[in-house]
């Protein structure tokens, strides 16, 4: 194919898979765009950004900087939900390089009548396109130009200041050449920015032996708003399953009046769009969803798309689900573990576009009903594309719908999911104990492309993990963990009120809790407040009000001579709001060390202290030297430390 252009545009970033999937941002965040832009020859080239959102007419353009070696940058922002689209252009600017043809003769004494008069036609093109002013300006140069009387005024004007900026302003961009269009899709802030609590709602029962309501929910609101969370997330609330269901601690042989596993959706009471009949009715979620909103919550539901052996589905549409040669169907189970009371859906079946239109319906149910947060159980056992598709088709009419992906995976397969639409991910934080483990992993979250489309949340504990380094562990331990998720990453989630009440005692030999509450209703003393409630508010607190905690990104690792200690520099992107984050890893002994402050990021001389104030005891500090001294021990095992300008 013949081409005329003579700039190529190359090797634009941030972009995902050469264009092939989206990158992340939310509202009123910004995308610095690199891309590499390089003529033919020596001439003189303009670079720009060409962005659009999906309801606008026309994109709008800035123009980039030239950082050197062929290297052009600059940023714009997105504050419009839903798809923008950007693209880099390139063009050889033959006016701006005229100009400084001319003006590099006129430094060498040469005379440049003819020159001048090369001028013209791209005066002629401002006297087309400028206002008033501006063509009036142009109209005089042209007389300049074309008069030898005026060559003094016209060699001035020729290398003048004013000329140049009226060519940037109305760039003539002769044979322009593009990049691709690359898009990133614009979350609302939540997506960056979410602190989840979840609890059982059948373990909300003021009485021993009872079974919870949505009404009982509602009494425990305050609690949960005052700790400072704003998601309340819920383990499925549908009809359990009552074939094959499961006893207390995972028994296959259920007894009379056992709960059954959540996850085991679906019986004669109904399937995935009714509520479990104990819980209450769908008019008592919606009161308790709105007491929540209320009070600054959100409701988060689980999406688990899998069935208990007698959900209505395996009567009414028995080709979602594959038979073995014998007609039976054989039952979830991720080696060793085994799903006695789930049968996966089969969607590699037939009817399959049925399945994904019912399995989308689901979730459009209870987004009318006014959930928008969805914590989706195993997305990975399930197809990529049918995620992407779900997702999309949601996101049409519930913009503000977003999904955490639950998937304790490969990497490849948790990158994979969130590069198909996922909003959040699960992530390795929860077994992620060591100085070097925690660096490591954080590094390659926010180092490296994951930091344009994963959005991590870091969960200390789940129902599911009752890990190791919590088991019998103390009250330090806890503040820890969760001051590392609760710094370290926008989002995070806790377990409660087993994290908060320290109730750590294992299954023999597992991960897992012992007496676990997806196999049976626990009664809990909801009115009980300790030290790690209290902590755990303020951190939260301090959350809400320091925005370079609420988000991940903006992430400095600090040296400090301590294996023991961790020490982290955060900052908003217009840097008007910066913490220094200092955490013992040590659960049981004082640690000490000396941090060093990376000086150029905060741009901190010695004339002046840094001034800084622990945002948990406010006890204020001046900090003089690029090294400082800390000590930390159990009884409050991290600082949180504001940088006060």
């Amino acid at each position: 194919m013949l081409r005329q252009e003579r700039v190529i545009v190359e090797s634009v970033y941030p972009q995902l898979n050469g264009g092939d999937f989206f990158i992340k941002r939310v509202q009123d965040e910004s995308i610095k765009v690199y891309a590499d832009v390089l003529p033919d020859g020596h001439d003189v080239i303009q670079a720009e950004i060409l962005f659009q959102h999906e309801t606008e007419k026309k994109p709008q353009a800035i123009r980039m900087q030239h950082q050197g070696n062929d290297v052009y940058y600059e940023t714009f922002k997105v504050t419009q939900q839903g798809f923008y689209t950007y693209q880099v252009r390139g063009w050889v600017d033959y006016a701006l390089n005229w100009q400084h043809g001319i003006e590099v003769k006129i430094k060498d004494g040469q005379h440049v009548v003819s020159e001048l008069q090369d001028g013209i036609q791209y005066l002629k093109y401002i006297k087309k396109k400028g206002n008033t002013n501006e063509k009036a300006y142009a109209k005089e140069l042209i007389v300049y130009f074309e008069d030898e009387g005026n060559y003094d005024k016209a060699i001035e004007a020729a290398a003048s200041t004013a000329l140049r900026n009226l060519f940037l302003k109305y760039p003539q961009r002769i044979l322009a050449n593009s990049s691709k269009k690359f898009k990133v899709y614009v979350d609302r802030k939540k997506a960056n920015f979410s602190t989840w609590y979840e609890f059982f709602p059948r373990s909300a029962a003021e009485e021993p032996d009872k079974h919870g309501t949505f009404k009982d929910c509602e009494r425990l609101l305050p609690k949960i708003a005052e700790m400072g969370f704003d998601t309340l997330y819920f383990p499925p609330i549908h009809p359990i399953g009552e074939k094959n269901r499961k006893g207390k601690n995972n028994t296959v042989d259920a007894k009379e009046g056992d709960s059954g596993v959540p996850w085991a959706i679906g019986s004669r009471h109904g399937g995935h769009k009714s509520i479990h009949p104990e819980l209450g009715t769908e008019e008592d979620f919606k009161h308790l969803i709105g007491k929540a909103m209320d009070l600054g919550i959100e409701v988060a539901m689980d999406i688990a798309y899998q069935a208990a052996p007698d959900h209505p589905y395996l009567t009414t549409n028995p080709e979602w689900f594959r038979k073995r040669p014998d007609g039976t169907i054989q039952y979830a189970e991720n080696p060793p573990k085994k799903y006695q009371d789930i049968v996966n859906f089969y969607f590699e079946n037939t009817e399959f576009k049925a399945l994904w239109e019912e399995l989308l319906s689901v979730v459009m149910h209870w987004a009318d009903l006014g959930i928008k947060m969805f914590r989706v159980d195993n997305p990975h056992t399930k197809p990529y594309y049918f995620w992407n598709w779900l997702i999309g088709e949601v996101k049409k009419k519930h913009p503000d719908a977003l999904f955490l992906a639950e998937a304790f995976s490969r990497p490849k397969v948790m990158q994979q999911l969130a590069k198909q639409g996922f909003s959040q991910s699960y992530t390795y934080f929860t077994w992620r104990v060591n100085k070097w483990e925690l660096t490591e992993y954080l590094t390659e979250l926010t180092q490296t492309d994951m930091k344009e489309y994963y959005r991590p949340n870091f969960w200390p504990n789940t129902p599911d993990i009752n890990p190791y380094h919590l088991q019998g562990a103390n009250e330090a331990m806890h503040l820890i963990r969760y001051a590392l998720a609760a710094t370290l990453s926008g989002n995070l989630g806790i377990y409660g009120p087993v994290f908060e009440y320290m109730v750590t005692e294992p299954y023999p030999n597992k991960e897992e809790y012992l007496d676990c509450e997806k196999y049976e209703i626990r009664h809990w003393d909801w009115s009980i407040e300790n030290k790690i409630t209290h902590v755990i508010s303020k951190i939260n607190i301090a959350r809400k009000n320091h925005p370079a905690l609420q988000q991940t990104n903006n992430l400095r690792f600090c040296h400090i001579e301590n294996d023991n200690l961790m020490a982290f520099y955060k900052w908003n992107d217009d840097k008007t709001n910066e913490v220094v984050v200092v955490i013992s890893l040590d659960s049981h002994h004082m640690q000490q060390g000396t941090v060093q402050l990376p000086m150029q990021e905060l741009a901190f001389s010695h004339e002046e202290p840094l001034h800084l104030m622990d945002v948990i005891t406010e006890n204020e500090y001046d900090w003089y030297d690029e090294w400082n001294f800390v000590e930390l021990t159990p009884s409050l095992p991290f600082h949180i430390f504001h940088i006060k300008r």
